[in-house]
Formats: C-alpha cells, structure tokens, sequence
C-alpha cells in the first residue's frame, strides 16, 4: 500500500515519494525542516494511512540509545532481594522494554517515530546504528536475542539543531520538508479551516510571507503558527480591513501567535516607529 496524504495532512508529491522510497528500501526515513512543518504528524499519518499503530519515541537531551532497547532496574531487583520477594528469581521482571523492543515484537507492522534526534547526545544516532540496520538487538541479562517480527516502518525527525554522524546518514532515506509555497499553504489552511472566507484567507497569507520575510527576524512563524493565528482572526471575527496595517502599525492583529520571542517584536515595533517619524516629518 502507497502513502498518498491523507485527508487531514496535505503532503506534497515529493514527501509521498520519500516515504514510499523509504519502505521500499526498507530504511529509516529522516525528515528535516523548519519546527512547525509537520513532521511529526506525518509520522502519524503515515500510520493512519497505511491502517497500523504508531509508536512515539521522543527525544530528550538526556536519553541515551539504550533506553529505546530496554532497561535492567537492578536498583529494584536488589531491593526485593532483601524483602525476600520471589520475583529476583527470574531476571525477566525487571527489565523495562523500550520503543524498539516494543515495535520489534509488535503483532503487526508499525510505525515507530523518533523524533527530534537532534536534540540528544552527538553519539546518540551512531549508537543505534546496528539496531536500526540489522532489526535486532541482544540482551545481556537474560542472553537472548530480540528480533523484529515485522519490520517497523521508521521515521527519524529532526530540526537541524546539530549535524548528524555520516554513518548514521548513510543508513537514511532523506527528505527535507520545504516550507509550503502559497498554494500548498492554502490547501493546507482549507483542512483545518474549511471554508474561510477568500478575501481574509489572502489578506492573512499576504501579511504571513510579508513577515516570515523581514530582514532580522530571528525565528520566522511555521506553519502551525500560521493556523494558529488563523484560528484566532476566525474566533475574532475580522474581517480583511482589520488586517491591514500601515507604516505606522507595522505589529499584525493577535502577533503573539507569530512572533515568539521579543527581539522580532522590538523588530516590528522599531520599524513603526521609524514610520512613524517619517510621516511626522
């Protein structure tokens, strides 16, 4: 079965073909782009479009690669020990599995989604190297080895924050998600607004662009941003003549579901003001 969207996720004919590539050649897909774009729902869509079960492994900066493989509590064995619990006798009952293991011995084929592995150690995705090639890890408590059933379609997320180890790259089908061209976007604000008025629709997105392409901005809006602010305009009520602005109000309506940080509200605020002495002259 062919991934093709869905009809809550707009996907673009370039990430359809990604992520049939990927479960053709039976490797981890690694998707990057900007926070916002939509990769992790794709991984949820992928499964929801392929009919099977996701299962989420989010990184940390502190999780290390043997946490998705499984974890012995020996902490917990040796406090039973002592309370003369029958359970220190089979090893079993104190290891804790963890997302590979589970998506490794899953009934059916799943989607395991790790996301944003950026975020962990630099030997993070080299430590995971010979799980995610060969779909089998071995387990030194209980010497047995756990291999995939069925093999996980994987989806590795990342948003760039650090470079990831060739070796690990070589091992990846590849695919970075572009931010949306206008067109792409308006399909995908019709999916979570349906029937929003045209006039507003092109009014916002012309201000959206306008923003997202201002010189100095240091976190430009994503797309979830976007929807967002959108869903804010409809709950408003506002009308495209609200929207406009002038040299003067160069800060768009409701801005604190675009702009995130203060440095780009300065930004905009100095730009007004700027206008404003212009105008004044």
């Amino acid at each position: 079965m062919k991934f093709e969207g869905t009809e809550a996720y707009v996907a673009t004919d370039d990430l359809t073909m990604a992520v049939n590539a990927a479960v053709t050649l039976e490797r981890p897909l690694l998707v990057k782009g900007e926070p916002g774009t939509g990769k992790t729902e794709l991984a949820r869509q992928v499964a929801q479009a392929l009919g099977t079960d996701m299962i989420e492994w989010s990184i940390k900066s502190t999780t290390k690669a043997q946490q998705g493989l499984y974890e012995y509590d020996a902490v917990s064995r040796l406090r039973d020990s002592q309370l003369g619990d029958e359970r220190v006798n089979d090893v079993r009952n104190y290891i804790r599995r963890g997302k590979l293991w589970e998506a490794f011995t899953a009934d059916r084929r799943v989607v395991l989604l790790i996301d944003e592995v950026d975020k962990a150690d630099i030997e993070f995705p080299n430590d995971l190297l010979q799980e995610l090639d060969r779909m089998e890890f071995y387990v030194y408590e209980t010497g047995e080895t756990i291999r995939a059933t069925h093999r996980p379609i994987v989806i590795i997320t990342s948003n760039n924050e650090k470079e990831l180890p060739d070796a690990f790259l070589r091992r990846c089908f590849f695919h970075y998600i572009r931010f949306p061209e206008p067109e792409v976007l308006r399909r995908i604000v019709e999916v979570h607004h349906p029937g929003i008025k045209p006039q507003l629709l092109t009014e916002a997105l012309t201000q959206f662009y306008e923003i997202r392409e201002q010189p100095g901005l240091k976190k430009k809006p994503s797309t979830s941003e976007v929807l967002d602010w959108l869903k804010l305009l409809l709950a408003e009520d506002l009308d495209p003549a609200d929207l406009k602005r002038d040299g003067a109000d160069a800060l768009p309506k409701l801005h604190g579901a675009l702009l995130k940080n203060e440095q780009d509200v300065h930004l905009f605020e100095r730009l007004a003001f700027m206008a404003r002495r212009q105008q004044g002259r």
